[in-house]
């Protein structure tokens, strides 16, 4: 085990919180706190180190009511590499079918030793739910368009390890804002670490009350494009709408699309970005989503990372 790993040692006492449920509400020390942890941890995995048993004897499951590829198997393989014992919950064979409430449901698993419990459900607020009325901690792997943050701090990451900084960057959020718990989560800590951000994407999508925060608002991505640093490229989440945002996919593809051309008119050391999943010739098309401005599959292994580190904070002794 190497010499860096192993001074991690306890929780810095300088990071008080119990859980994770968004990035609105941490400050600018804490949000760096984490990214440099996660570097530690990712320079250790990428020396070869692949269990690091920081969390040996803790059990954390993951409660996930929505369907997740990267988020659940990324918060699985940063839990197991920590050491610890990690349980997969599935809402479909759970008591919930029998009529046991989603917080009994929570309450008994904690019963049974649980020491981390990762949430994704659909409606807004439910972390935060769990985590007044459960004593280990809760981590939001996304809660409907509320908030995301682990899938924020990997974005951040990301930034961070391409431009060497976030103060100062002028980001921009293309798509589907509405709808968007990415979106927010990116829009705190950004703003939290001195970033300016825009939102962009159809007027049905993107609203101007974004200003009332400090957010820029467009909808046109080829006038904001030539000043951009950052570009995260959203999803449509057609699965959380109820109308038809605009009037065709091709439509969309035409006006919102990081394509050959756009690049091209984009600074020449723009980075791409999508939290995935990725749709080939909506939001971006494939020499693009493939391209050297592209850092798409690294926010996925900074995702592990990220992970690790915030399982680690929450999970790990404290100093003193």
């Amino acid at each position: 085990m190497s010499t860096e790993t192993v001074e991690l040692g306890s929780v810095p006492a300088a990071w008080t919180r119990r859980h994770l449920l968004g990035l609105e509400e941490l400050s600018a020390k804490e949000i760096t706190l984490i990214l440099d942890k996660a570097e530690v941890f990712k320079r250790a995995v990428a020396r070869g180190q692949r269990k690091i048993p920081l969390l040996v004897g803790k059990s954390c499951v993951n409660l996930f009511f929505e369907n997740s590829t990267r988020t659940r198997t990324s918060f699985s393989l940063a839990a197991r590499r920590l050491g610890a014992d990690t349980i997969d919950f599935s809402a479909s064979t759970s008591s919930l079918s029998k009529g046991e409430t989603f917080i009994d449901t929570a309450k008994n698993l904690e019963a049974m030793g649980m020491d981390i419990v990762v949430v994704r459900h659909r409606t807004p607020g439910t972390p935060k739910l769990l985590a007044q009325n459960l004593n280990c901690a809760v981590i939001n792997a996304g809660d409907g368009p509320h908030e995301h943050p682990t899938q924020g701090l990997l974005d951040i990451m990301t930034i961070r390890e391409r431009r060497g900084r976030i103060d100062g960057l002028t980001v921009a959020m293309v798509g589907d804002i509405a709808h968007s718990r990415t979106a927010r989560s990116n829009i705190w800590g950004l703003k939290t670490l001195g970033a300016h951000v825009i939102v962009c994407g159809p007027s049905t999508l993107v609203s101007p009350r974004w200003e009332e925060i400090g957010v820029e608002y467009s909808y046109s991505l080829d006038e904001i494009l030539p000043r951009v640093d950052v570009l995260n490229l959203l999803r449509i989440q057609f699965e959380r709408q109820y109308t038809h945002p605009f009037p065709s996919v091709r439509e969309y593809a035409h006006l919102y699309a990081m394509n050959r051309e756009r690049l091209a008119r984009a600074k020449s050391d723009i980075l791409i970005l999508a939290p995935g999943p990725i749709n080939r010739g909506v939001e971006v098309t494939p020499e693009v989503a493939d391209g050297a401005q592209s850092a798409i599959l690294e926010q996925v292994t900074n995702g592990v990372a990220v992970r690790m580190a915030v399982l680690w904070l929450l999970g790990a002794e404290r100093e003193g």
